[in-house]
């Protein structure tokens, strides 16, 4: 994607745009897609709605795709160190795809759906970033799409309901979500449109990702927001609210330069899949991934709190005590939850422990950080 911002008129718009714009959204370029950044209430009042109550994101430019056909599970591990194979009906997995020297192509959700949906919705339901989703489909194509159908859902649109008050919301339009546990997911009736709902998303909090017919978005989010818990929010708050819960976004924290193992995704890689497993490897980079699994990486994803007041931003470099270099900033903000600075970085495996003192050099300053464990925020997912 080319580095230079789409001029407003080349931007493609999601099926809520209208919405967006009668809501008072101050709308941005993200992806390639004019994405409401902010409402009217600010970016402060939607983090707190969201870890309070209940928050909406229109995340309708990510990439929607069924894969249909009996080998598909096993196609698509020849593309992820994840286990597909053994992903049972009605669950979810976080995977990603990986590159031959084990850097990350890109995160995503894989959920199969429970039998009686996968007419409509595939033997798997994949979910893939909005900057990589061409690239994505591209690749699935070329390495699998000989041995499974590869469908892009253009015609859908997809919501994140995010929140401790998301499922009593929710639940008023179809009581049956309340049976939904954390990366589990199905088909229900909601706002008179059949919608494939998962207990997931990227905030830390419960909530579901839902994906709706294109044309029945707007009726869907209106009966949303009708709820008395629930307001919208923007790419602002979803880009605080996971970096409080220390989650990567792709391009910033991981990326093709990045493996799994030094992004500390590895909780993501199943024994069935590592090195001595019954399916073990298979996929791109495996030989480097599981180097590192077995010896370490020499550079790791850590979490940093600010011990000053002031922000630490993406590309700021961290050094040590004698001014030493150590790695670089990927994400920063002031945490609204946590109440101080936060940012995640990668850093030399030797200066990774957490307590660790080390300092952001910010406009000639050298400000203190302390390695600390992530997430900033604790999750709060329902696992029933």
């Amino acid at each position: 994607m080319s580095s230079a911002a789409p001029a407003p008129t080349d931007l493609l718009h999601t099926p809520l745009h209208a919405l967006h714009l009668e809501l008072g959204a101050r709308m941005v370029p993200f992806a390639g897609y004019a994405m409401p950044v902010q409402y009217p209430g600010g970016l402060m009042a939607e983090h707190r709605q969201c870890r309070e109550a209940a928050a909406l994101f229109d995340v309708s430019h990510m990439g929607q795709l069924r894969l249909v056909g009996p080998d598909a599970a096993a196609a698509l591990e020849a593309l992820v160190p994840v286990d597909v194979v053994g992903l049972p009906a009605g669950k979810q997995r976080y995977a990603f795809f990986t590159n031959e020297q084990g850097g990350l192509l890109d995160d995503l959700m894989i959920t199969r759906p429970p039998a009686a949906d996968a007419g409509d919705f595939g033997d798997l339901f994949v979910v893939v970033n909005a900057g990589c989703k061409d690239a994505d489909i591209a690749h699935l194509r070329q390495h699998i799409g000989a041995r499974c159908e590869i469908r892009t859902l253009p015609d859908r649109a997809l919501l994140a309901l995010q929140g401790p008050q998301a499922a009593a919301a929710l639940a008023r339009l179809n009581p049956g979500v309340s049976a939904l546990t954390f990366m589990t997911g199905g088909a229900f009736e909601l706002a008179g449109s059949r919608c494939f709902v998962t207990r997931s998303g990227y905030t830390g909090e419960d909530g579901f990702e839902i994906s709706v017919p294109a044309d029945r978005a707007v009726a869907l989010a209106r009966a949303l927001l009708a709820q008395p818990e629930v307001k919208p929010a923007g790419l602002g708050a979803r880009d605080t609210l996971r970096l409080e819960g220390g989650m990567c976004l792709y391009g910033h924290d991981i990326d093709t330069g990045t493996t799994p193992v030094e992004a500390g995704l590895t909780w993501a890689i199943q024994k069935v899949r590592r090195a001595g497993g019954d399916r073990a490897g298979g996929y791109p980079g495996a030989a480097v991934i599981d180097r590192q699994l077995a010896e370490g990486p020499s550079r790791k994803r850590v979490g940093l709190l600010g011990l000053e007041r002031a922000p630490v931003r993406e590309g700021t470099p961290i050094v040590a005590a004698d001014g030493s270099a150590l790695g670089t900033v990927t994400s920063g903000t002031l945490g609204p939850t946590v109440g101080q600075p936060v940012a995640m970085a990668y850093l030399a495996a030797s200066h990774t422990a957490a307590g660790t003192e080390v300092f952001a050099e910010v406009r000639g300053k050298r400000l203190p950080m302390r390695v600390a464990p992530m997430p900033f925020a604790p999750h709060r997912y329902h696992r029933g």
